[in-house]
């Protein structure tokens, strides 16, 4: 019988995460009950928000040291008790840091094997879902506005810029170092991008978009939502999808002073959102997507590592700001 290799969550993170709060462990392969199927995982993908289920209850139960650390990813079906999915199918679902899982079938999605599966991960899957609702539902962009993205060289900041870009908006994105903001304008298609490790964040803002922000799309929270909301124009609407600067530190970021003054004085509309309250129109949003996939005004951005063996690291990695686009690890 195969042995199911897993990475427990072994040991809270005292600040910043690191390799060493994880262990590999070995199990015995699960075997599927009635309604079930065990998945053999071949690629599984990190989230940032991986970090806050560390700290407490979210959108899911709060991670404890001893469990399987968390993470959704997809696989081929090796055994089957539930009508509609056969052994060989390939399914995605939160499978977990392990080489096999058992999981309800009703708690998995069949996948079409001719698309590669990088792409059911990243901008067909959860990701790809994110950044549409996010910015079309809760930004409502409009043709002529000026859009701003922080994280924009992450998994959902590539896309939102290339949607906003297909909408009709000067887009400009916030990220870390030269590169990636050279990366971003000339590769990705933003119109500019700012460094905030520069400080100053709202002052460069400010230079490349003197027309000021329409639309905010907040993947970190922290100095940069601080910066943007200083930008923003009447009426602006910001989309806050994550706070990727308070997830792995320490010592988390207060956040801006003087929100309820912006807030009222420009009208801005602030609005949270998580993507499962949008899965009722996936469907619309997968259908959209590949087309502008098929078109070429939308291109995939992923990040490959090889080696479940590497899953601590890579995660550590994504943290410390190595990745472009969406960050996944081949099995």
């Amino acid at each position: 019988m195969a042995t199911n290799r897993q990475w427990i969550y072994a040991r809270k993170p005292n600040g910043q995460i690191g390799a060493g709060n994880f262990d590999l462990r070995e199990a015995p392969m699960p075997q599927a009950g009635p309604g079930e199927v065990v998945v053999r995982s071949t690629m599984l993908q990190f989230d940032a928000a991986s970090r806050a289920w560390m700290q407490g209850q979210t959108y899911r139960s709060q991670l404890n040291p001893g469990d399987v650390m968390a993470g959704r990813g997809l696989g081929e079906v090796v055994e089957s008790r539930a009508e509609g999915i056969a052994p060989g199918d390939v399914v995605m679902g939160d499978i977990g840091w392990q080489t096999y899982a058992a999981l309800p079938a009703r708690q998995v999605q069949k996948l079409d094997k001719s698309i590669a599966p990088e792409l059911h991960l990243s901008v067909y899957g959860i990701t790809g879902l994110t950044a549409y609702f996010g910015l079309l539902d809760v930004g409502r962009p409009r043709p002529g506005e000026t859009v701003l993205v922080s994280a924009a060289a992450g998994a959902v900041g590539v896309l939102v810029g290339q949607i906003a870009k297909i909408m009709g908006c000067t887009t400009v994105g916030t990220t870390s170092g030269k590169a990636k903001c050279d990366w971003l304008t000339k590769e990705v298609g933003y119109d500019a991008a700012v460094d905030y490790r520069q400080g100053n964040i709202a002052g460069n803002i400010k230079a490349v978009a003197p027309q000021g922000i329409d639309v905010y799309f907040d993947n970190t929270g922290g100095d940069v939502l601080g910066a943007a909301l200083a930008r923003m124009n009447m009426w602006g609407r910001v989309a806050c999808c994550g706070a990727v600067a308070n997830y792995d530190t320490a010592t988390p970021s207060p956040g801006p002073a003087g929100v309820p003054g912006f807030l009222v004085t420009k009208r801005i509309r602030m609005e949270g959102f998580v993507v499962m309250d949008f899965f009722n129109r996936r469907r619309e949003a997968e259908t959209q997507l590949h087309r502008w996939v098929q078109s070429g005004q939308l291109r995939p951005v992923v990040d490959i590592v090889d080696g479940f063996e590497k899953m601590p690291e890579t995660l550590v990695g994504m943290f410390a700001g190595r990745n472009r686009g969406k960050l996944l690890v081949r099995i």
